[in-house]
C-alpha cells in the first residue's frame, strides 16, 4: 500500500517534470524570437497602463481593508520585474532567477516560521494564479496578438 503511493507520487513529479521541460522548450523558441518577444511585451505593458488588472488588485486587497494590514501586492510587482526581464536575448534561466529572487525576498525571508511560510507560499501561489490567469484571458480576449 505504501509501495503503491509512493509510485504515485513519483508518476505525480514525472509528470510535472516533463511538462515544465516542454514549458522551457516552448519559452525557449519564443525568446529566441526578437517580434514574437516585442509584441508580448508591448501587450503586457499596455495590460498594465489600460489598468485592466484593477480588479485583480481589488480582490488582491479585499481581505485586508486596514491600510496597515494591507497586503503588498507582491504578485504584480514579480510580474512587473519579470516582463521588464523579458527581452529577446533573455536566457530563461535569467527569467527564473528574477522569479527566484522575487520570491525569495517577497515570501521566503519575510517567514518566521514554517506555518507562516506555509501560509504565504499558497496565499502568494493561489494569487499568482489568479494573475497569470487574468492576465492570459486579457491577452486572448483583448490582445490576441499578443498571445498568439
Amino acid at each position: 500500500s505504501s509501495s503503491f503511493i509512493e509510485a504515485k507520487e513519483f508518476v505525480k513529479r514525472l509528470r510535472r517534470q516533463t511538462d515544465l521541460c516542454n514549458m522551457v522548450k516552448t519559452v525557449r523558441a519564443l525568446l529566441n524570437n526578437n517580434s514574437t518577444v516585442t509584441v508580448l511585451r508591448s501587450g503586457l505593458h499596455a495590460i498594465f497602463n489600460e489598468k485592466s488588472l484593477d480588479v485583480t488588485k481589488d480582490l488582491f486587497q479585499e481581505k485586508f481593508r486596514n491600510p496597515k494590514k494591507r497586503q503588498k501586492n507582491i504578485q504584480l510587482k514579480c510580474l512587473k520585474n519579470f516582463i521588464s526581464s523579458l527581452t529577446s536575448s533573455t536566457d530563461i534561466r535569467d527569467l527564473l532567477s528574477c522569479l527566484s529572487s522575487d520570491l525569495q525576498t517577497f515570501v521566503i525571508k519575510p517567514s518566521k516560521s514554517k506555518e507562516a511560510f506555509k501560509e504565504q507560499a499558497s496565499d502568494f501561489m493561489l494569487k499568482w494564479n489568479l494573475l497569470l490567469s487574468n492576465v492570459g484571458k486579457i491577452l486572448t480576449i483583448n490582445r490576441t496578438d499578443s498571445f498568439g
